[in-house]
């Protein structure tokens, strides 16, 4: 492998992470994800064609590999983390809080939503790629990432204005400090 591909690679990890996380929505199932797309590239490097974009063929690597964990975790069912099962509320009150439950509604938001948008939202949204680079990536046309990312934000918004409509008001007072017993 030559130094210039290995240093595009170490270039291209952050960004890789981001994506990562975006579709995992756990930092250490990104990191995993980022560790077993660069492995598998590495270890299939003869099949990437010099002259094409690295990041793009990284990219549909990880998400292929994302894909592959999706259909076994159906299979095998859900985990639980030991960290996960002793979370400690953080430091700095109620916006740390408020702040982790609106992330915890939006990750269980974008959980929901089928493949294909939570794709284009890692790839739009959250790694900031341009619509056309992200039908380049994922090899549809410019109005299929338009329409898949229009039916995302679309799923999402509609998530959090049902979530928000049921949640009792005497709870979100009581979550605000206003009410105490």
């Amino acid at each position: 492998m030559t130094d210039n591909l290995r240093l595009q690679i170490v270039e291209f990890l952050p960004r890789l992470r981001r994506f990562a996380y975006a579709l995992t929505g756990d930092p250490d199932q990104g990191d995993d994800l980022v560790q077993e797309t660069c492995a598998r590239a590495l270890s299939r490097l003869d099949q990437w064609e010099p002259g094409t974009r690295l990041d793009s063929w990284m990219f549909r690597i990880a998400q292929n590999l994302w894909l592959d964990q999706r259909r076994a975790h159906k299979v095998r069912g859900a985990t639980v983390e030991i960290d996960e099962a002793y979370d400690l509320p953080g430091e700095d009150g109620r916006s740390v809080t408020e702040s982790r439950l609106t992330l915890a509604e939006a990750a269980r938001g974008m959980a929901q939503l089928p493949a294909d948008q939570q794709v284009i939202i890692g790839l739009v949204c959250v790694e900031g790629l341009s619509y056309k680079e992200a039908a380049e990536i994922l090899d549809v046309p410019i109005g299929t990432v338009m329409s898949r990312l229009a039916r995302a934000r679309r799923a999402l918004f509609g998530k959090a204005q049902t979530a928000e409509d049921s949640v009792e008001p005497l709870a979100v007072e009581r979550r605000r400090g206003r009410i105490t017993r």
